[in-house]
């Protein structure tokens, strides 16, 4: 749950503010895609020379003005150029291990940004990039790219005291890729729906397993002030991770008190989450701080769910909440 809710909190939090900019790509209901995005505006060479009428005088109309002037702020904005980022830190609370009943105070960065239409980002305590180059203004967008990062589950911070003679786990080092298709414009000009994937599995020889979640997320962007974001997501895992995690052997027993037990693999969670993000500026164009506030529940399944630190010691149901601050260049 700790690495999962990171996850969350990093992915969609640190992407608020690139969610916030594609609501300055989006053209108003009087403009065309073209004006939308296209570049730095000069009015002089812009602004139409219609022939003399006694009708109309010279010079644009109010809303062909109105349209450059929009072009012309676009093309200032942070999000135009090649290179962007948003970084920033975000802390909530946190169970002290997967299917623990007892919190823990966790800090967490957040890292988004993009280089020359790529995207990058974090995924918890790691990293993906997004290899797929999609144009502007799509209906669809595609995902896809590699996914590096770590997993500090039952490493530290176990507050039970029985659970932590089970002794800690090392740190996993997972890798993979991701997956997904993006859907604009689903009720409105200023939402989207992306289904997408993780698979990964663990290189550095801790628990050999493999993690594949699949997660369906909306997003709803308030003009260029906030988003809101609601996820689905779950987790499957196989028998070396379930058992690494969750089994208790002889000699966990024998120091911990707790029943022999072998969990086995399958369905691990399943959970949602829930963001809201505001720039602080009012408008996210200009880049600069912003604010997210982030709140997750999840329900372990199956034989994780039985495993003797999550029934006897634990709880199944696992909660999160956590705020951050970020900042966009």
């Amino acid at each position: 749950m700790i690495f999962k809710t990171l996850t969350a909190l990093a992915l969609v939090a640190g992407g608020s503010s690139a969610a916030l900019a594609q609501s300055a790509a989006q053209p108003s209901p009087n403009a065309t895609a073209d004006t939308a995005v296209m570049g730095p505006v000069d009015l002089a060479q812009a602004t139409p020379s219609p022939a003399p009428d006694a009708a109309k005088p010279y010079g644009p109309t109010p809303e062909e003005l109105r349209l450059l002037a929009k072009a012309a702020r676009m093309s200032q904005s942070v999000f135009a150029q090649d290179f962007y980022m948003t970084v920033g830190l975000g802390a909530g609370m946190v169970p002290s291990y997967e299917g623990s009943n007892q919190y823990v105070f966790f800090p967490a960065p957040v890292v988004q940004g993009s280089y020359k239409g790529y995207n990058f980002g974090a995924r918890g305590p790691g990293l993906f990039v997004d290899l797929i180059k999609d144009p502007v203004l799509p209906k669809v967008e595609y995902i896809a790219g590699p996914v590096i990062r770590a997993r500090i589950e039952r490493n530290n911070r176990i507050r039970d005291a029985v659970v932590k003679r089970l002794g800690s786990r090392p740190i996993a080092v997972e890798t993979g890729a991701t997956g997904g298709v993006k859907i604009n414009r689903i009720f409105n000009r200023f939402d989207s729906l992306t289904f997408q994937a993780d698979a990964v599995f663990d290189i550095s020889g801790a628990h050999s397993g493999a993690i594949v979640t699949p997660q369906v997320s909306y997003n709803r962007l308030l003009g260029t002030k906030g988003v809101v974001n609601i996820s689905a997501s779950a987790d499957l895992v196989d028998g070396d991770f379930a058992d690494y995690y969750f089994s208790v052997d002889a000699a966990g027993s024998a120091a911990s008190g707790l029943p022999r037990y072998r969990a086995g693999g399958g369905l691990k969670s399943i959970g949602t989450s829930a963001l809201v993000g505001f720039d602080l500026s009012g408008n996210a164009l200009d880049g600069g701080w912003g604010v997210f506030v982030l709140g997750s529940y999840s329900r372990l399944q199956g034989d994780i769910a039985d495993s003797p630190i999550v029934a006897i010691r634990g709880d199944a149901d696992q909660f999160f909440g956590g705020m951050g601050v970020t900042y966009t260049f």
